[in-house]
């Protein structure tokens, strides 16, 4: 069973609201690092690596990799912080399991940030669909190494505008080479969509503030955000002109305002 996280709270400051940030599939805490900088100023960033990515390099079985087994590790992380409830921002696959922790857990969870996510799989048939396209690629990843991976996942369309900013995609696959290609492999079996419980039902119950970013030129997940919003009273939803998937990478300060402005309320 994982544990705990490696992990880095920032700031000394007790009486400053504590921000969870979960990156996505490839990614590791380093991914947020500037962003988590940028909003040092009025919250304590709580960055970490998920199982499989970045320093977290243990090898449980696949089983823990799992979104529920995930988020016990991390209740378990705030509770050895001695903290009770805490603002999250999800990327991808990381707001896939922030959204699992704010209707699971929501005397946890003040408020969600959920970038380029979604509730998960609508229907058994679409899961199924899903699981078989994730095990193939972590056939590939296993197969054929990280590298060529890397190069046939940011090939699809939906990352085609981070070749807009090529000094930022250097950074970020520079990044990613850092992984360990088996354990990335053991993530998306076991945590990839498919794998997730479908939260779709579970919406119009939610009663944590949600806040749903998405890039304007990211068809598919701008309108995943609003669907969800219509669904769920808790929710609102912001697209970001001119950005793709990764709305962080692309365009950071836009993506650090909504967030500020969101967190810092005090409404639903």
């Amino acid at each position: 069973m994982v544990d705990t996280f490696p992990f880095v709270l920032m700031g000394n400051d007790s009486s400053r609201p504590v921000v969870l940030f979960l990156h996505g599939f490839l990614g590791s805490r380093a991914d947020w690092q500037p962003v988590a900088d940028a909003l040092s100023d009025d919250f304590r960033p709580l960055v970490t690596d998920l199982p499989g990515h970045g320093l977290n390099r243990s090898r449980p079985s696949g089983h823990d990799f799992t979104m529920e087994n995930c988020a016990g590790a991390l209740l378990r992380l705030l509770d050895s912080l001695h903290l009770g409830s805490v603002n999250v921002i999800g990327y991808s696959m990381g707001g896939r399991l922030g959204l699992y922790l704010a209707l699971t857990c929501p005397d946890r969870c003040r408020r969600v940030v959920l970038e380029s996510s979604s509730p998960g799989l609508k229907t058994a048939s679409e899961r199924k669909k899903r699981i078989r396209n994730d095990n193939s690629l972590a056939d590939r990843l296993e197969r054929d190494g990280l590298d060529a991976f890397l190069e046939h996942w940011y090939s699809q369309p939906m990352f085609k505008t981070l070749e807009d900013y090529p000094d930022r995609r250097a950074d970020l696959l520079k990044l990613r080479r850092q992984n360990d290609p088996v354990l990335l492999a053991t993530s998306l079996r076991s945590m990839g969509t498919g794998r997730q419980p479908s939260l779709w039902e579970r919406l119009s119950a939610c009663s944590t503030p949600l806040l749903l970013l998405a890039g304007g030129k990211d068809r598919k997940f701008s309108a995943l955000a609003e669907e969800m919003a219509h669904l769920c009273p808790a929710a609102q939803s912001r697209i970001i002109p001119g950005a793709g998937h990764n709305v962080h990478v692309e365009k950071p300060a836009a993506f650090i305002r909504e967030v500020r402005d969101f967190l810092k309320s005090t409404g639903d």
